[in-house]
């Protein structure tokens, strides 16, 4: 499969390249732009991809239904844990993110650009980035900790008292409301005083197409699930020019938001091949090869209309991946505070709607930290998303992935 992608790639020559395709995008008071990174953190981009892939594919094997993730939000919200870790609780955690033992300072450095560039990328594309750490009151954040969280992430810090639950927790489901433009409107029922406090990061998404869907080729379509179930959905439509590759296992097709600063791409199984198999054949091939890899071609292109909801705890998840002593009572939080134990959950909360406009996503990463009581160019292809596919929203100058899903219509 390498070979026949690196084939097509070579044989696209230079003029196809999608670096290149880009130039023609951005419109004069709206010019594409791209993120300017160091050559570390472009490497730390590559890495954050290989854990959002696997990432993606651990739950793509848990889950049975639909879901809706962010890798991005993820990484942000592990990247304020690490800052509270030592030792080998610290190691973990940046083996599972890809970067190397003792490079918290050039992480958190390379979090603090997202952070600041993303937003301004591109100004029919809103992105709302925050990070916040509700404290029990009484039970402090060491200063040095507080510092680092905040000039990095810009993250709020804020004290409540978890013993009133119920009250404490819609402190927290409004900031999570708020940050979410309303898209996820709770993730806690009530705070637990056995906490030291809770850890959140908030990623907001809206943008629309730059080739749009007319609303008036939406029609009814027979949708097929990988057990051979039908059922009919709204398929959005249309015929226009597209990046796009496909080998023996997939095909993979970029649509753009905006002057192109952010795109979905969506990876379809081929026939006989299911989305276990496609992602095996991506993280096989690698995520930056498959992007580097595609080409201009006119894509008839369907697309479900949809609307996905998503809660996924994580304590496992990460644990199976690298992490599982932050779980434990040999963890080591005590940068964050002379008080912290051990995490007690990992848990992410999710939602994303597409239509003819375009896409409105959104994440809310949360842990709970316990207190320590001790195709070639012009060449015509078809992409009917008529069964299961997923689909990835990324920036487009660094292939950074903010967003994972798979639709199935479950």
């Amino acid at each position: 499969m390498k070979h026949l992608l690196s084939t097509l790639f070579c044989a696209a020559t230079a003029l196809c390249l999608s670096a290149c395709n880009l130039l023609g995008i951005g419109e004069n008071n709206n010019p594409y732009k791209t993120i300017d990174l160091s050559t570390k953190a472009g490497v730390y981009v590559e890495k954050g991809n290989d854990f959002a892939i696997e990432f993606t594919d651990r739950i793509n094997s848990a889950e049975k239904k639909d879901y809706i993730v962010s890798p991005l939000s993820m990484q942000f919200l592990l990247g304020m844990i690490l800052n509270g870790a030592q030792g080998a609780t610290a190691d973990e955690i940046c083996s599972v993110l890809g970067y190397g033992a003792g490079e918290i300072e050039d992480v958190n450095q390379f979090c603090k650009s997202l952070l600041e560039q993303l937003p301004k990328l591109d100004k029919k594309t809103t992105i709302n980035l925050a990070n916040a750490i509700f404290v029990d009151d009484g039970w402090p954040l060491k200063d040095d900790y507080v510092s680092s969280v905040g000039k990095t992430y810009s993250a709020k810090i804020a004290n409540l008292d978890f013993s009133k639950g119920e009250a404490s927790a819609k402190v927290i489901n409004r900031w999570c409301s708020d940050q979410t433009n309303g898209m996820i409107k709770k993730v806690i029922d009530k705070t637990d005083p056995d906490m030291l406090c809770y850890l959140l990061n908030a990623l907001y998404f809206k943008s629309q197409w730059t080739e749009k869907f007319n609303k008036s080729n939406t029609a009814d379509e027979t949708f097929t699930d990988e057990a051979g179930n039908k059922s009919t959905v709204k398929m959005m439509k249309q015929n226009k020019s597209f990046s796009y590759q496909h080998n023996d296992v997939f095909k993979i097709v970029r649509m753009r938001y905006g002057n192109g600063a952010f795109s979905m791409v969506a990876l379809l199984p081929q026939e006989g091949c299911k989305i276990d198999d496609a992602l095996a054949e991506l993280k096989d091939i690698g995520w930056e090869e498959t992007m580097r890899s595609m080409v201009n071609c006119s894509v008839d292109l369907w697309l479900p209309r949809f609307e996905t909801k998503y809660h996924i705890g994580l304590n496992d998840i990460l644990s199976a991946m690298g992490m599982p002593m932050s779980f434990t009572d040999s963890a080591d939080f005590k940068a964050m505070s002379d008080y912290a134990l051990k995490l007690s959950f990992v848990q992410q909360d999710a939602a994303i709607k597409v239509d003819e406009e375009g896409t409105e996503a959104a994440a809310i990463s949360m842990a709970g930290m316990m207190k320590d009581a001790a195709a070639e160019p012009g060449e015509r292809v078809v992409f009917h998303a008529d069964h299961p596919f997923l689909y990835f929203i990324t920036e487009s100058s660094t292939g950074a992935i903010l967003f994972a899903g798979r639709y199935s219509n479950k």
